[in-house]
């Protein structure tokens, strides 16, 4: 048992209290909260080392808590053999790290395409299978928003919207990281820039597509070649063989996602071409296979590490009564330099 030390400072992490006492958090909150399938003497030994430790519970994670499903939904989309966009994963585990201190669940439920995403949405709802909602891979126009705030139910956004002000989000300045990465081209001697882009209803294409246009208006840039594919290897590798193809193909390779440009460095390397040296690959998430390509990728990443549990605490924080337009944060982005972002030949 932890003694209490007058003028402590209150503590509020209910892991920790479950822990000094061997018991469950969903345990430890259930009897805080007074619910009568937790034994009296249970109850007393949660209530005294609570005390003795200064414990003062989270009033927004304790809100969450009283519901129904002490549970947290995000869905992902799904492809043959994969399960989500590999940028989320890491990000949801922290995420889901910091939910679990506090007796809340995250669920990861696979989706095929929009429509059965948001049939998705309205199971868990009418269900009452979550509590809250974590959206990502945000849609200018999303729908998925548009339903949760005509359902009431409290939610957070990985990325922005149309109408950001109206909800509360998490997301990487990825307009200014594309400008950024094409002006760095630019200095390199770069003047056929191309962009691999993903397809424009998300968020995240659209402002990395206006950095990079914003970088080539800035210099005065003539010929804009561009292709719009899905976000993956294959899309990358569909669309480098196209602008490869061009009349005056293009002297670097601006892509929306390393996913999109791993599959590009696949189709240079079908051509007899190394990334860095004929041509300059750049991409974005700075994925762990990034590191180990050939040559390693250029990439670029949000600039936080944390983010997973930025975005856990902004939903509880939500959950508590906080306004949206008070929990809106874009995270700057910082260029990861390796070997495919060399000078113009």
């Amino acid at each position: 048992m932890l003694a209490h030390k007058e003028g402590a400072r209150p503590v509020s992490n209910l892991k920790l209290l479950a822990q000094s006492l061997g018991l469950s958090i969903t345990t430890v909150s259930r009897a805080l909260d007074g619910y009568s399938d937790v034994a009296p003497a249970t109850r007393k030994r949660v209530e005294a080392a609570a005390q003795a430790m200064n414990y003062r519970p989270n009033p927004a994670a304790r809100s969450l808590r009283r519901r129904k499903a002490e549970a947290v939904a995000v869905t992902l989309p799904t492809e043959p053999g994969r399960f989500g966009p590999p940028i989320f994963l890491n990000m949801l585990a922290a995420c889901g790290q910091r939910l679990a201190e506090e007796g809340l669940d995250l669920m990861l439920l696979p989706t095929a395409g929009r429509a059965g995403e948001m049939d998705t949405y309205r199971r868990l709802l009418d269900g009452r299978r979550a509590d809250a909602v974590i959206v990502v891979r945000t849609r200018l126009e999303d729908e998925r928003v548009a339903f949760l705030k005509e359902r009431g139910i409290p939610f957070v956004t990985h990325g922005r919207t149309a109408r950001s002000d109206e909800h509360a989000f998490i997301d990487g300045d990825g307009e200014a990281g594309f400008r950024d990465a094409a002006r760095q081209l630019g200095s390199l001697g770069h003047r056929r820039i191309a962009h691999i882009a993903a397809p424009q209803d998300f968020t995240f294409a659209h402002l990395r597509r206006k950095g990079w246009q914003k970088a080539l208006d800035e210099a005065d840039a003539g010929e804009r070649l561009e292709y719009t594919a899905q976000p993956t290897e294959s899309g990358g590798y569909e669309a480098a063989q196209w602008l490869l193809q061009q009349s005056t193909p293009p002297t670097a390779l601006l892509c929306a996602t390393d996913s999109m440009a791993i599959g590009a460095l696949s189709a240079l390397k079908e051509r007899g071409l190394v990334a860095g040296r004929e041509i300059a690959v750049i991409g974005h998430d700075n994925l762990p296979s990034a590191a180990f390509t050939d040559p390693p990728l250029s990439s670029m990443e949000i600039a936080a590490p944390d983010v997973g549990r930025q975005l856990a605490e902004m939903l509880i924080a939500r959950l508590g009564g906080r306004e949206a337009g008070e929990l809106q944060t874009i995270l700057p982005v910082r260029q990861v330099p390796r070997l495919t972002h060399g000078p113009a030949s």
